[in-house]
């Protein structure tokens, strides 16, 4: 299994991104292509004392930076990172690719550079988050702002197969993200999507509000990528400040920091439990090959989470649940 890794993407590329590249080829049974600037990629595994062969390097000359439009930078830097490791999935000498790039460059090129799958009309990015009664995966949180009805329908009919096939839930419960439980809140276009999964073959339980995104009342929540998008970032946000003021007001006095020793082991796996990083990258669920997306803050372990995502999409054949799905 051959898995290609956007070497050149994210904040700390490339060095986190190599550096998390040698843990998953040494963890998991993979084969990694970094893709980027060779003579620096080298540099960089020569420090690390690296002599395997399960890593090797293709050279691409561009790099699309964070702050490019995405659909313009796929077509004037063919020689990209992106779109080096993408076509090197479409010609078949790669099995997945994963970057912590440009995201609107990564849904771009995977989605013209691979196509979508038949039945399929645009892509969805989904995230697997944690919740208090296990995971759910909410999608899409980006990759499309203005979809139809009919494409949340298939967001849940792609994340069902997802969620049977990898977070192993024989019968995930569907949720519509909206601003009320009721059947008719909400504008013309959710009560239409309502109205389609409601009719659907999915365990389709109504709306749920903005507060159920982390009580595991559904396993999968689906909304178009505006909203998802907003309600993703808030969530981080939430966690991070969470930890911050929580610091804070332990540090703040000394019984505090007495009680922080006999705390640490539960706020360890607190932390643990809502870091990003353990649940590798987003799925960009839809396009006709294995696409993930990183975090652009993508810490080593989060590289290598990825790459583990990455290969039990491969392994559990996902997209062709995902057709077998879509034809019934």
């Amino acid at each position: 299994m051959k898995i290609v890794v956007d070497a050149m993407g994210g904040d700390y590329a490339p060095e986190v991104v190599i550096e998390g590249s040698l843990l998953a080829v040494k963890e998991y049974d993979v084969d990694v292509v970094l893709v980027g600037d060779q003579p620096k990629i080298e540099r960089l595994l020569k420090k690390y004392k690296y002599t395997g062969s399960r890593i090797s390097v293709q050279h691409a000359s561009e790099v699309i930076e964070m702050c490019e439009p995405p659909a313009t930078s796929i077509r004037r830097k063919r020689n990209s990172s992106i779109v080096v490791g993408i076509n090197l999935v479409k010609e078949g000498k790669a099995d997945a690719f994963f970057s912590a790039g440009n995201t609107g460059a990564v849904v771009c090129a995977g989605t013209l550079g691979l196509g979508l799958l038949p039945g399929i009309e645009r892509p969805g990015i989904g995230i697997v988050t944690p919740t208090l009664k296990g995971n759910s995966l909410i999608i899409d949180v980006g990759a499309n702002i203005d979809p139809k009805p009919s494409q949340l329908l298939q967001y849940g009919i792609m994340a069902d197969a997802y969620c049977k096939n990898i977070l192993n839930k024989p019968d995930p419960a569907v949720g519509l993200l909206n601003i009320g439980e009721e059947e008719k809140k909400g504008t013309e276009f959710i009560r239409e999507a309502y109205e389609l999964l409601e009719k659907s073959k999915l365990n389709f339980i109504g709306n749920v509000e903005g507060r159920d995104l982390f009580t595991g009342k559904c396993d999968i929540i689906i909304c178009d990528g505006f909203v998802g998008n907003v309600a993703l970032k808030v969530s981080e946000s939430a966690a991070e400040a969470m930890q911050k003021f929580l610091k804070r007001h332990l540090l703040g006095s000394v019984w505090g920091k007495i009680g922080l020793v006999f705390m640490m082991p539960s706020l360890k796996h607190f932390k643990k439990q809502i870091d990003y990083a353990e649940y590798g990258g987003a799925l960009l669920l839809g396009v006709n090959g294995v696409v993930i997306i990183g975090h652009g803050r993508s810490s080593k372990r989060a590289i290598k989470n990825a790459i583990r995502v990455a290969k039990e999409e491969i392994e559990r054949q996902v997209n062709a649940k995902i057709l077998e799905a879509i034809r019934v």
